[in-house]
């Protein structure tokens, strides 16, 4: 897990298990149909309307209900209250360990990128303590997030969000009780108390090694809608080794199911209803706008254009069928694949049989300026099949005319701290790189999958990694989040993809759907997955049988 606090939790394997204690206002059903990327109520009773009194007619004020009979497991047991979610938005903004999405909600809810600024400000140059801390949440408030009330929650944002209920969803708005107050956020002593309000309570942890769970006494099913408490426990053994070793113990029964890889059973398909849930972009070739190699020659749209007619696509994907790693791949024309908000297909530079045209890719460059071709310097990582890729995308661009550079980062994290730095893409470090980028969320997306790719940013940590600035984009990008209306930003957002593509921001290569048929032991029943949990399955759902 990258962290076990909520406030800062952002790894797929941290949300498998801190969904099993803490609860947000909505989350996403369990399901294997498109119902799964629909939030519906958890905490909260209802989702709100202009009929139910829950959204004002403009849609800036929300007014969430919550269930009676949510229970922290503190002593005495306590209900979750309106107070709880508020402190859970405060947290989010702690300067020790906050939330890597944060710009989703100080660009959404009024007076929290006021007040995110003030706390990292007055903790500016030294290392804040637990009372530090909760003094500056509680003494401080977001203009826009009140409690009315035990179990009201007031929302008030600064332009409507059609996909409010998707940021509500996600796991850093969760309660906190005001017993987090006495601990640093995701420290060791927070880790030791962490409070449960879902199915399973956390009974012992410790990084890289183990992980245990225990049922949670005061959790009622008639106050969840999402999540079940059929097995009596859980108990994660972390060790660094192969997949076959997994393997072995899950055929053997002396585990049931694989953790931090997927492991697949080769006797076992995904349900067809979860084939199309939503689909990532993995890979697809990002371009360094800012490099001054070449004279900036990147920085010519044609260029750019002749490695998009030079790649093959369809060998690509033969490539990772062959690779067998339970994923489906096809070749991607569009900067936002199947499964997400503006996605229409069409194909700006077709190629025969999505194969590539070197000679088209040639007569580019040489209108371009460069009859002789031009060096580009290739970024890429090690682990598989990252390599394989750049090795063959990298012999596509040589057959159109271009010499290539391979350089080699050797961990995955190091590799996207150099693509977040923009200070690397401005001293030429690299060209082009084969990036993946799978959205927080799948359905209405537009908030997780385009802005942070295209909208101009060239802070540190920007996941714009080429530094693509076009100010019709970024002018999109504004009335896309601030139309009310699904099926008009629905259309914005294609408009941007349009705009995207015939800038050759990006080179779309596969789109991968994440629907991994996991091994699971003969006796797991009801293994369902998470499509916004890269497709694992979800704990709060099996059930453990004998074997036959």
């Amino acid at each position: 897990m990258d962290h076990v606090d909520p406030a800062c939790a952002y790894y797929a394997f941290s949300h498998q298990i801190i969904r099993l204690f803490a609860r947000q206002l909505f989350g996403y059903p369990t399901a294997v149909d498109e119902t799964a990327l629909t939030p519906v109520p958890d905490v909260a009773v209802e989702s709100p309307t202009v009929a139910n009194g829950g959204m004002s007619p403009d849609g800036l004020v929300y007014r969430i209900r919550l269930r009676p009979g949510v229970m922290w497991d503190t002593d005495p047991p306590r209900e979750v209250t309106a107070e709880d979610f508020v402190r859970g938005f405060k947290r989010m903004c702690n300067p020790v360990a906050g939330a890597g999405a944060i710009a989703y909600y100080t660009s959404t809810v009024r007076g929290m990128a006021e007040f995110a600024e003030g706390y990292r400000r007055e903790f500016a140059g030294r290392t804040p303590s637990a009372a530090d801390l909760a003094g500056y949440q509680n003494a401080h408030e977001i203009s826009g997030l009140r409690a009315d009330g035990a179990r009201t929650l007031v929302v008030e944002l600064v332009r409507p969000a059609n996909d409010l209920l998707n940021l509500l969803s996600m796991m850093f708005a969760s309660a906190a009780p005001r017993e987090y107050d006495a601990f640093v956020p995701d420290s060791a002593e927070f880790v030791a108390n962490v409070r449960s309000n879902g199915p399973y309570r956390l009974t012992g942890y410790e990084n890289g090694r183990f992980l245990t769970m225990e049922r949670n006494p005061v959790w009622r099913q008639d106050t969840d809608p999402l999540r079940h408490q059929y097995v009596d426990g859980l108990d994660v053994r972390m060790a660094r080794v192969d997949d076959d070793r997994v393997r072995e113990a899950i055929w053997s029964g002396e585990a049931d199911l694989s953790w931090g890889a997927p492991v697949i059973s080769e006797d076992r398909r995904p349900p067809d209803a979860d084939r199309h849930l939503g689909y990532a972009m993995n890979p697809y070739l990002v371009f360094n706008l800012r490099t001054p190699n070449e004279g900036g020659a990147l920085r010519d749209v044609r260029v750019r254009r002749a490695v998009a007619y030079a790649v093959d696509k369809a060998s690509m994907v033969k490539l990772l069928d062959d690779m067998d790693l339970g994923t489906v791949t096809r070749t991607a024309h569009t900067a936002i694949p199947p499964g997400n908000t503006g996605h229409r297909e069409y194909d700006r530079y077709p190629t025969p049989g999505d194969h590539g045209d070197p000679a088209k890719a040639r007569a580019l460059l040489a209108e371009a300026g460069y009859p002789d071709g031009l060096t580009l310097r290739v970024l890429y990582r090690a682990d598989a099949p990252h390599a394989d890729i750049a090795r063959y995308y990298a012999a596509d661009l040589e057959k159109a005319g271009f010499t290539v550079e391979l350089r080699l980062i050797s961990q995955p994290d190091a590799y996207y701290r150099f693509l977040q730095n923009p200070a690397m893409a401005e001293a030429g470090e690299w060209d082009v790189t084969a990036a993946a980028w799978t959205p927080d969320w799948f359905g209405n997306n537009g908030r997780a999958y385009v802005q942070p790719m295209f909208q101009s940013n060239f802070a540190a940590g920007t996941s714009n990694y080429g530094g693509y600035c076009n100010p019709e984009v970024d002018r999109l990008i504004e009335e896309a989040l601030s139309e009310p209306d699904p099926a008009r930003a629905e259309d914005l957002w294609h408009r941007i993809d349009r705009q995207v593509i015939e800038d050759v921001a990006i080179v779309p290569v596969l789109a991968c759907e994440p629907t991994i048929p996991h091994m699971t032991s003969a006796r797991v029943r009801n293994g369902l997955p998470l499509p916004q949990v890269d497709r694992w399955l979800d704990a709060a759902c099996i059930w453990l049988d004998p074997p036959d």
